[in-house]
C-alpha cells in the first residue's frame, strides 16, 4: 500500500480528505495503523487558525491508538500487530531536558499532529521507543484517551497535590473533567469547579467534584466557605483565559499554588503582585502535555477503570465527516470528547 486516506487541514477551518503517501519510516521507527483519534482542544485551536497556522497544510491528530503495521530495520519491539498508544513528544532523547522527562524543553522537540503530520490519517510514523504496548483488554475508544489523561497526570505530579488539599478548577470541559477525576484519585478535597455551562457543571459533579459553580459572582464566596476562609491550596486554570488566570491568584490561599495549564494566544500576560507572592510564599507552575512515565501511568489508570469514560466515548465520526465533527463541537456540550474512527 503506497497511499492512504488523511484529513489534511489546508487552511483554517478547512479539511480536505486526500489520498497521500503512507509515511516513510526510518530504521528506529514503527508505522502505526491508526484505530481511533480524539479531537483535542489544541486541535480546535489549530482548526480555527489560532495555533500552528504557519505549519499548514497539516494532518493534525495526536490523541490516538492503533496497531503496529511495520518495523524499521533496527526495531524488534513492539511486535507487528501489537496494539499501542503513543507518546507524541519527540525529543533528541539525550539532552539535559530529555533525560529529566522535560521533553518539551528540548531544542529539537516536535509533536505528532502539531509539529508534524499526525493521526487523522490511516497511518502515522513514530519512533519505536515512544510506542507503548497495550496489554489490557481495553476498547479503542478508551485507549484513545491515554494522551489527555497523561496531561492531567503530569499536572497533578507537577503540582504535588495530596490528601485533603483543596482544589479549584477553572473549566468543566473535557480536560477540566479529567482534572476533577485526577484530583479525586490523589485524594484532594474539596474539589470546586467553575464553568459558565450549567450542564457541564452537572457533569463535573457526576465526575466527582464537591461543588460546581456556573455563576461567576458565586465562585469566590463558595471557595471561601468551603476552605475555612483561606482560599484553595491549588487553583488550576484549564481554559486558557487571561482574566481567569488573574482571578486564580485571588482564589489561592497564602502559600498556595496556581497551575498554569490552559493555552492562551501567544504573548498574553497576567500581572503578578511580586511582593505579595514573595511574602505569602505563593507559587506557580506550568504544565501542558503528558510524556514519558505520564503516558505509562495514564494507560495503567485507564486499564484498571480509574476514570469515568462514558461521556468521552459517545461521539464518533468517520474520517470523511471530520469537517462536520469539528464544526458541530459547540452544539454538543454533553459530548466531552469527539473521536474520529479511522480503521474499519
Amino acid at each position: 500500500m503506497n497511499t492512504m486516506r488523511a484529513a489534511v487541514l489546508t487552511a483554517p477551518k478547512r479539511f480536505e480528505i486526500r489520498q497521500v503517501p503512507v509515511p516513510a519510516i526510518g530504521p528506529e521507527d514503527v508505522l502505526v495503523q491508526v484505530a481511533r483519534t480524539g479531537i483535542c482542544g489544541t486541535d480546535i485551536h489549530i482548526f480555527n487558525g489560532h495555533y500552528a497556522a504557519d505549519r499548514l497544510p497539516l494532518v493534525p491528530g495526536h490523541e490516538f491508538c492503533g496497531t503496529i503495521a511495520e518495523w524499521g530495520c533496527n526495531v524488534r519491539h513492539p511486535a507487528v500487530g501489537a496494539r499501542v498508544v503513543v507518546d507524541i513528544n519527540i525529543g533528541c532523547g539525550t539532552c539535559f531536558w530529555c533525560r529529566r522527562n522535560e521533553v518539551l524543553n528540548c531544542a529539537e522537540v516536535t509533536q505528532v499532529g502539531i509539529g508534524r503530520d499526525g493521526a487523522f490519517a490511516e497511518f502515522v510514523a513514530v519512533p519505536a521507543r515512544l510506542a507503548i504496548p497495550v496489554v489490557a483488554d481495553i476498547a479503542d475508544d478508551v485507549l484513545a484517551l491515554t494522551e489527555p489523561v497523561a496531561c492531567v497526570v503530569r499536572a497533578a505530579r507537577k503540582a504535588q497535590v495530596g490528601f485533603g488539599q483543596s482544589v479549584v478548577i477553572f473549566g468543566a470541559g473535557p480536560i477540566g473533567n479529567l482534572h476533577v477525576q485526577m484530583m479525586r484519585l490523589v485524594g484532594a478535597a474539596p474539589i470546586i469547579v467553575a464553568d459558565l455551562s450549567a450542564d457541564r457543571c452537572r457533569m463535573a459533579i457526576e465526575a466527582g467534584a464537591d461543588a460546581a459553580v456556573s455563576v461567576p459572582a458565586e465562585l469566590e464566596p463558595t471557595v471561601r466557605r468551603m476552605t475555612g476562609g483561606r482560599g484553595a491550596d491549588l487553583v488550576i486554570e484549564s481554559v486558557g483565559n487571561r482574566k481567569l488566570y488573574g482571578q486564580a491568584f485571588g482564589l489561592a490561599r497564602r502559600g498556595g499554588h496556581v497551575a498554569f495549564f490552559g493555552i492562551t494566544p501567544p504573548g498574553e500576560t497576567v500581572p503578578v503582585d511580586i511582593l505579595k507572592t514573595v511574602l505569602e510564599e505563593g507559587s506557580l507552575k506550568g504544565s501542558v502535555a503528558g510524556m514519558g512515565e505520564d503516558m505509562h501511568d495514564a494507560l495503567t489508570l485507564l486499564s484498571h477503570g480509574r476514570f469515568r469514560t462514558a461521556d468521552f466515548t459517545k461521539a464518533s465520526y468517520c474520517l470523511e465527516n471530520i469537517q462536520d465533527a469539528f464544526e458541530t463541537l459547540g452544539d454538543r456540550p454533553r459530548d466531552l470528547k469527539t473521536q474520529i474512527a479511522i480503521a474499519a
